[in-house]
């Protein structure tokens, strides 16, 4: 008997929110639908990696771990900075093994597939305040990362600043070292001037 691991118990919703994605893009579909059967596997530190297969309808579903994945993306701690650079910044920071095409795929429905969350809030709040609160979102959002940014470089400043004040132990030891001998020969002047005036 063959042993098949259960999905993980995040990936039924990754994958829901994902198709609710590809359902309103018929074009992404039609994309993915030629590979049919490929298993995709995302890896993000400190979490389980999350397996996704290709639907011959072009949609994702929680795929079987039997098999080896076609497609691995591995998110290194390194993506966060690069996120918040761009997305061309981020995509250089995803390492990519497997089917090439696959991949090339992804990748292009990663740069131009869109949530539209406007548009999903206006069927349950209305148009008018679905566009407020996405207004309000995506300015909140811009501020945050703005916010970010600024704190990071101010960081990185400070980082830089204080690495010029801040001596290192060999540097420290040897500044210790020039102390002591100036030490031992103002003493050994002061002797001097003693005997001369004596």
């Amino acid at each position: 008997m063959a042993f098949v691991f259960a999905p993980m118990p995040f990936e039924p919703p990754v994958a829901a929110a994902l198709n609710h994605l590809l359902d309103v893009e018929p074009w992404a579909r039609e994309r993915l639908a030629p590979f049919s059967g490929s298993a995709l596997e995302l890896r993000f530190p400190l979490l389980p990696a999350l397996r996704l297969a290709v639907t011959g309808e072009g949609r994702l579903c929680p795929a079987e771990r039997a098999e080896p994945a076609s497609l691995v993306m591995t998110f290194g701690p390194e993506v966060v900075p690069a996120a918040l650079k761009g997305e061309d910044h981020l995509l250089r920071a995803v390492a990519v093994e497997g089917d090439s095409r696959f991949a090339n795929e992804v990748l292009f429905l990663f740069r131009h597939l869109r949530w539209d969350a406007e548009d999903d809030l206006a069927r349950v709040l209305g148009d008018a305040v679905a566009h407020r609160v996405a207004s309000t979102a995506r300015d909140f959002l811009a501020w945050q990362k703005e916010a970010f940014s600024r704190a990071a470089e101010n960081l990185m400043d400070y980082a830089l600043e204080e690495r010029q004040l801040v001596a290192h132990r060999a540097a420290f030891e040897e500044h210790r070292g020039a102390v002591a001998q100036l030490r031992d020969a103002l003493e050994r002047l002061e002797k001097r001037l003693d005997r001369l005036a004596g």
